[in-house]
Parts: structure tokens; C-alpha cells; sequence
């Protein structure tokens, strides 16, 4: 008869800290890969500059811009760049597409606030920017602390400037002020969501007056002044811009131990860094990997760089077309993980947590079979084939992992771009790393986290 203890370990799921189960050896892969990670992090504010240091990690590698018609063999890597906000790479297979190809779909939007169309005004001497928060924020967090400027300015004869403030050495940054505790009255009992209204989140951008003292709109004119003299905007340019206000600063190590990740933008961009560095380091693919960076995930996945996007359909289209197989053919014999973060455990506010069923810091890339919201709605709910192909592929190389939900039922939810795959008649499953302080402008991961989903995403390429 079994000892209890080894009935437990065969019986019991079980899947316990990830340190336990790490050699010295990958602890070193761990940090470096870690670092790496940091480094896309402070080169990927926005979905732009993620697009960009994408492209330029994989011109370093051997890929090449995509075009129509291309004629590709096994091993070749291509790109394809969907207006510079979102991204699809792939390394061809051995088989045909109509084989299918083995799928990771990550977004590299974040939570955010966007200037509004006619952003500058001034008000008792200082200017400000005109905020409209983009994705789903807690507002009173964006209060007090050093804020960016990234984005592009389309001008009035057609040109377009990069702009980028508080990035650098060096560079001012900004900041929206908060009231001070001392004429706190009639606000304290007040709700979060309407102690801090959306309106009020305007970005001081300055105080000093220019021009004769008689005239109006000083400040405003001295900010208009600098920003033509950088980069040659009027104040109609506006109209024509995406400009993003983001927290400033780099990734940081968390913790005397140096075990967790603080830094802005975790969701999603944690799982786009590692579905990138998996397919890079991928080997010998049979089937076609395809890795994808969405836009406008935080918002619904709409629009021509999100994940509803025909794009998605057009680079495989043709790619499949090359090969003369129906894309349908392809899409039903495809796999897909939608790389995206879950929320991790937090003891702190352990009442809206199922802790049987929520996901913990450093055990692991975390499947999520649903997501959704209530009675599942809006979820694409993986198969039992498709949690347990990939819990197989887990266990048989080394990778470790745990299931998860977000929260008790009922409590709220969330979506990803899962649904979005599903319903092109791919069998997908949400794959990721858990984060703490989910949305706030710095989110925490566990480093182990991080590795494992690298080392979930490789796994899938290379047989999936």
C-alpha cells in the first residue's frame, strides 16, 4: 500500500512555488532573459515604439518585411507591419498551411490617457493638456506622479514628427496635481470613481508667460512657442495627432530579493516580449509560427490594428495563397495561444479573490480556460482538448504552470483577444503571467512568471 504522502503527491493537483523546482542553471537563463524583458519595457512606452523595437530586434535576427507575393521557403522569417501600431511575424514550417500554424496573439496597447483633439488651454496662469483616458483605469492613480509624452504629429502639409518628452535624460516630464488634505472637505466620502472625475486628469504643461503682459493666454502661447520651435506644430496640428501621456521611468527590480518587476505596461506587453523572444529562439518548426503584437485590446480590439482587424486575415491569406491552401483550411488546423496577462493573488484584498482558482505569483504561466464576465458571457471557454493539449505540452518539457480564473464569480471580469481567434475557427486558450495592481500605472510580475511564459510560448512553436 502507498504512504499517504505519495497518494497525496500522485492524486493532489498541486502545482506549489516555482522556486522549489528551479536549478541554479535556470535562474541564470531566468535574470538574463529578465533583463531583456526590462529592456523591450523602456523601449516600448506605446504601441508604436513597441512595433518599432520589435522591428528592429527582428532585422537584428534575419526577418524581412513582408510583401505581396512573397515566395517563402521553410525557415525563412518575415514581418508584417499593420501601420505602425500593430505587428505580425512568422518563421515558416516544414508543413503546408493547410497543415495549420501554431499561433501566439499578445496586445501591446496599455491603459493610458490620450490628449483630446484640442488639447492646450490656460487657466489661472498655468497651461494644461486636456486629457480623455484610454482602457480601463483607476483614476485617482494617475494623480502626482511624473508623466510622458509619446506619440506622432501629422502637420498641416502632410509630414509627420515623432514626439517624445520626459523619455530622456534630461527631459522634463509632467505631472496632474491633486487636492491638497487640507480642503479635503466633501470629498473623502466620496466614491473613487467620482472623488476624480475623467475631466480633471489635465496634465500641467507649464507656468511661464510670454509676450506683452496686456495680452491673454500667455503660458499657452510659451508652450506653443517651444513645441514649434522642436518639432514645428501649430495648434491646429493637434487635430491630427496621437499623443499618449504614460508614467515616466524605467522597469525596476521589486524587492531585497530582486524576485518581481515594477513597470508600466505588464498587460500586455509582458506576454508580447515573451511569445517574441519564444519565436525567436524557437527550433526547427514544423508548422508555421506566427506570432502577433494587437493594438486596442484595452478597448474592444476594433479598428484596423486590433485583433478584429481583416489585417490578421490578409497576412495569412496571402501567405496561404503562396502555397495554394484555403485559408479556412489553415485557420481549422491552427493553434493559438492569446498570450495575455491574469490577476495574480493579492492577500491584501483577498475577499474578491477565489483562492482555490485564482493564479499566484511564481507558479507559473497561468492557463485561463475563460475569461468573460458573470455566466462566462463573452468568453471564448477553451475545450477540454485544448487545456489538456496544452497542459501535456507543458509537463513534457519542463515548463511549469497553474490554472486560473479572474476573482469570484460575479465579482467582475475581463476580456482578451481569445475570443477573437476562436471565432476564426481556431482552437485557442488564454496563456500568462500573473500581475499584481493590474491597470495602475506600475504593475508588479514575479520574474519566474516571466521565464515560464517564455518558456510556455517557445514550447508551443516548436511543438504545438
Amino acid at each position: 500500500m502507498a504512504k499517504k504522502n505519495d497518494l497525496k503527491e500522485k492524486l493532489f493537483y498541486n502545482p506549489g512555488n516555482g522556486y522549489d523546482k528551479l536549478s541554479a542553471k535556470e535562474e541564470k537563463a531566468m535574470n538574463e532573459y529578465c533583463e531583456a524583458y526590462k529592456d523591450f519595457l523602456n523601449h516600448g512606452k506605446t504601441e508604436r515604439l513597441c512595433v518599432d523595437y520589435c522591428i528592429k530586434l527582428a532585422e537584428e535576427r534575419g526577418f524581412k518585411a513582408y510583401k505581396a507575393g512573397m515566395k517563402l521557403k521553410a525557415g525563412d522569417k518575415v514581418y508584417f507591419n499593420n501601420r505602425g501600431k500593430a505587428i505580425m511575424l512568422a518563421v515558416m514550417g516544414k508543413d503546408k498551411l493547410d497543415k495549420g500554424i501554431n499561433l501566439t496573439a499578445a496586445h501591446t496597447d496599455a491603459p493610458r490617457l490620450d490628449l483630446k483633439p484640442s488639447p492646450l488651454y490656460e487657466d489661472g496662469e498655468i497651461a494644461y493638456f486636456k486629457t480623455h483616458h484610454y482602457g480601463g483605469i483607476r483614476k485617482y492613480q494617475w494623480l502626482t506622479i511624473p508623466l510622458e509624452i509619446h506619440g506622432v504629429v501629422v502637420l498641416a502639409d502632410g509630414s509627420s514628427v515623432n514626439v517624445n518628452i520626459g523619455g530622456d535624460e534630461g527631459d522634463p516630464q509632467f505631472i496632474i496635481e491633486d487636492l491638497l488634505p487640507h480642503l479635503h472637505k466633501g470629498t473623502d466620502d466620496q466614491p473613487l470613481n467620482k472623488a476624480v472625475p475623467s475631466e480633471i486628469l489635465n496634465v500641467v504643461m507649464g507656468s511661464r508667460p510670454v509676450g506683452d503682459k496686456e495680452e491673454s493666454d500667455r503660458v499657452k502661447l510659451g508652450i506653443l512657442k517651444l513645441l514649434n520651435e522642436k518639432y514645428g506644430l501649430v495648434e491646429e496640428d493637434f487635430i491630427s495627432s496621437e499623443l499618449e501621456v504614460v508614467p515616466a521611468g524605467k522597469a525596476r527590480d521589486i524587492g531585497l530579493d530582486r524576485s518581481l518587476i515594477a513597470a508600466y505596461g505588464h498587460d500586455d506587453r509582458v506576454c508580447a516580449y515573451a511569445e517574441l523572444a519564444g519565436l525567436f529562439d524557437a527550433k526547427n518548426l514544423k508548422k508555421t509560427g506566427v506570432c502577433i503584437f494587437a493594438d486596442k485590446e484595452e478597448i474592444g480590439s476594433v479598428g484596423v490594428s486590433g485583433m478584429i482587424s481583416e489585417a490578421f486575415e490578409w497576412f495569412i491569406g496571402d501567405l496561404c495563397k503562396g502555397q495554394g491552401v484555403d485559408i479556412r483550411d489553415c485557420f481549422a488546423n491552427s493553434f493559438c495561444v492569446s498570450a495575455d496577462v491574469t490577476a495574480a493573488y493579492d492577500p491584501n484584498y483577498a475577499e474578491v479573490f477565489e483562492v482555490r482558482n485564482d493564479s499566484k505569483i511564481n507558479h507559473g504561466v497561468a492557463f485561463c480556460k475563460y475569461t468573460g464576465h458573470g455566466g462566462k458571457s463573452g468568453a471564448s471557454d477553451a475545450s477540454a482538448e485544448v487545456v489538456g493539449k496544452l497542459r501535456k505540452l507543458m509537463n513534457d518539457n519542463g515548463v511549469v504552470w497553474q490554472m486560473t480564473q479572474m476573482g469570484k464569480n460575479e465579482q467582475g471580469g475581463g476580456g482578451t483577444v481569445a475570443l477573437d481567434l476562436a471565432n476564426r475557427n481556431i482552437d485557442t486558450i488564454d496563456a500568462g503571467v500573473p500581475v499584481l495592481s493590474m491597470h495602475a500605472p506600475y504593475e508588479t510580475v514575479a520574474k519566474f512568471d516571466c521565464y515560464m511564459t517564455y518558456k510556455c510560448m517557445r514550447t508551443v512553436f516548436e511543438q504545438a
